[in-house]
C-alpha cells in the first residue's frame, strides 16, 4: 500500500499543480496587414498551448487556447482588410478560451509563439494567407518555358529593360526597430518615409523602376526581403535603416556591405547582431537554415557581386557626404542577413543616428528625408551608369566584346571543379547559366564571367 502511494504521489502532485496553475491572460489583439497576408498578434501573460482549425460555409478560423482567460474585451480590431471580418470570443466555465475569426475569404493559417523581445512580452502570432492570392502569385512567379533552340532559329535581339532598384525599408509592423529618446520616433516609420521618397526619384528616372520591398506598416522576414528582389530580377538592393547607440553623441551616415567572415569593426559586429536579432521580434526565426540560406553564404571575397556591392556602397557614401556628416568614411562590412543575396549588389544604409536627439529631430522632417533619398539615389545612379545591364552584356556579346569567357564541359567534370578553376562560387555559376542541381553533361557550354578588370 505504501509503495502504491509512493508511485501515485508524483502523479497526484502534478495533477494538482496543473489544476491550480494560474490561467494565462490574453490582453490585446493587434492586426497588421501586408500584401500577401494578415498578421494577428495576441499579447499574453505567458507561454500557452493552443490549437487552430478552419471551418467553411462561411469561412472561419477557430483558435482554442488552453487554461486562458480574456483580460478585457478585445477593442478596436481592424476588420477593414481583405481577410478578417469579425472576431468573436467564447469563454466557457471549463475548457479552453475560444476565439473565432470570421473570414472574408479562404485563408491558410500559420501560428507560433514569441518570447519577450524589445518592447513586447509573450505573444501568440497567427498569420493568415489568402489562398487565392498565394496561388495567383505562385502562378505568376513560374518561369516561362522557352522552346528549344534549333540551328535555323534566329536568336532574338536583346530587349532593353528598366533597371530595377529594390528599396528595403527596414523593420515594420511588430518590429519597430530603434526608437528616438526625445520624440520616441520609430525607426520603421522613418525608413518607410525615406524609402517612399527614394522610390519617387527612381520612378521619375528614364530606364529605372523602383521595387518597394514593403510599402506599409507590416513586417517582412529578412530572407523574404531579398527573395522578393530576386523574383523581380532587381539590379541593386538598398536596405534603409536609422541607427541607435547607448550614447547621444554619435552622428552621421554609414554604409555597409556583406562580409561572410564577419564584421570589419566592433560597431559593424554590433549592428549585424542587432539587425539579425530583429527577425525574432518580427516573428521569423533565422535558425531554420534552409537550402536557400545555406547556399547563399558565398565566398564573397572572390565574387563579383561583392565587388559590385562595395562599388555601390562607395558611390552612395560619396553622395551622402553632401547631405550631412558621415560616421564612417569607408564602406564597412558585416554579416547582415538581409544582404545575403548571391547575385544582387546589396548595401545597408544607416541614414543617421535616431539615438542622437538632433538627428532624430531631422529624421522626422520631410525635407531631410528627401535629402537623404536624393543622396542615395545619386549614388545608385552613378553605380548603374558604370555597370552594364544584362541586355547590354548581350549586346556586347553580339559585337564580340562580351566581358566573359566560355567553358565546354568535359566528360566527368563537375561544376564544383569548374567553379574552383575560374575562382567563382558554384551557386553564382549555376545562376549565371540557369542550371538546376547536379552537374551539367559533357559538351555543355558554360558562360564564365571575366575577372575584375578583364575586357
Amino acid at each position: 500500500m505504501r509503495r502504491l502511494a509512493r508511485l501515485l504521489f508524483p502523479v497526484l502532485f502534478l495533477m494538482t499543480a496543473v489544476a491550480g496553475a494560474e490561467p494565462v491572460s490574453v490582453q490585446h489583439l493587434r492586426v497588421w496587414r501586408a500584401p500577401d497576408h494578415t498578421r494577428l498578434v495576441f499579447d499574453v501573460s505567458g507561454p500557452l498551448e493552443h490549437r487552430l482549425f478552419t471551418l467553411q460555409n462561411p469561412d472561419r478560423l477557430v483558435v482554442d487556447i488552453d487554461n486562458a482567460r480574456l483580460a478585457e474585451p478585445l477593442k478596436d480590431v481592424d476588420t477593414d482588410g481583405p481577410l478578417v471580418g469579425a472576431v468573436r470570443v467564447g469563454q466557457p466555465e471549463t475548457g479552453p478560451l475560444r476565439i473565432v475569426l470570421e473570414l472574408k475569404a479562404e485563408a491558410r493559417p500559420r501560428s507560433f509563439m514569441l518570447k519577450p523581445a524589445g518592447p513586447y512580452g509573450h505573444r501568440l502570432v497567427i498569420d493568415l494567407f489568402d489562398v487565392k492570392a498565394v496561388e495567383q502569385e505562385a502562378a505568376e512567379s513560374k518561369p516561362e518555358t522557352k522552346p528549344p533552340t534549333t540551328p535555323d532559329r534566329v536568336a532574338p535581339k536583346p530587349v532593353v529593360r528598366d533597371r530595377v532598384v529594390a528599396i528595403d525599408a527596414g523593420h515594420g509592423g511588430e518590429d519597430p526597430g530603434a526608437s528616438g529618446r526625445r520624440y520616441r520616433t520609430h525607426e520603421k516609420d522613418v525608413t518607410l518615409a525615406i524609402a517612399r521618397e527614394l522610390a519617387k526619384l527612381v520612378a521619375q528616372e528614364p530606364g529605372m523602376r523602383p521595387l518597394l520591398i514593403r510599402d506599409g506598416d507590416y513586417y517582412v522576414g529578412l530572407l523574404q526581403r531579398f527573395e522578393k528582389a530576386r523574383r523581380q530580377r532587381a539590379d541593386v538592393f538598398v536596405s534603409i535603416h536609422a541607427d541607435a547607440v547607448p550614447g547621444r553623441s554619435a552622428n552621421g551616415s554609414s554604409v555597409y556591405a556583406l562580409s561572410e567572415k564577419g564584421a570589419s569593426s566592433a560597431m559593424a559586429r554590433r549592428l549585424a547582431d542587432k539587425e539579425n536579432a530583429s527577425d525574432l521580434i518580427g516573428g521569423v526565426s533565422l535558425n531554420d537554415k534552409d537550402d536557400m540560406l545555406a547556399h547563399v553564404l558565398l565566398d564573397l571575397s572572390h565574387n563579383k557581386t561583392m565587388q559590385d556591392s562595395l562599388s555601390l556602397g562607395d558611390n552612395i557614401l560619396a553622395e551622402l557626404q553632401h547631405v550631412g556628416p558621415v560616421h564612417l568614411h569607408h564602406v564597412a562590412q558585416a554579416g547582415f542577413a538581409v544582404l545575403k543575396s548571391p547575385d544582387i549588389p546589396s548595401v545597408l544604409v544607416e541614414t543617421a543616428f535616431i539615438s542622437n536627439p538632433s538627428e532624430e529631430k531631422k529624421l522626422r522632417t520631410p525635407a531631410f528625408q528627401r535629402q537623404l533619398a536624393a543622396g542615395i539615389f545619386r549614388g545608385i545612379k552613378r553605380h548603374l551608369a558604370r555597370t552594364p545591364s544584362a541586355p547590354q552584356i548581350s549586346a556586347q556579346a553580339e559585337r564580340g566584346t562580351e566581358p566573359s569567357r566560355e567553358h565546354v564541359v568535359r566528360k566527368g567534370e563537375t561544376l564544383a571543379a569548374i567553379a574552383r578553376q575560374y575562382n567563382i562560387h558554384v551557386d553564382a555559376l549555376r545562376f549565371l547559366n540557369d542550371l538546376g542541381r547536379g552537374d551539367p553533361p559533357a559538351g555543355v557550354r558554360l558562360r564564365i564571367p571575366a575577372k575584375q578588370g578583364d575586357g
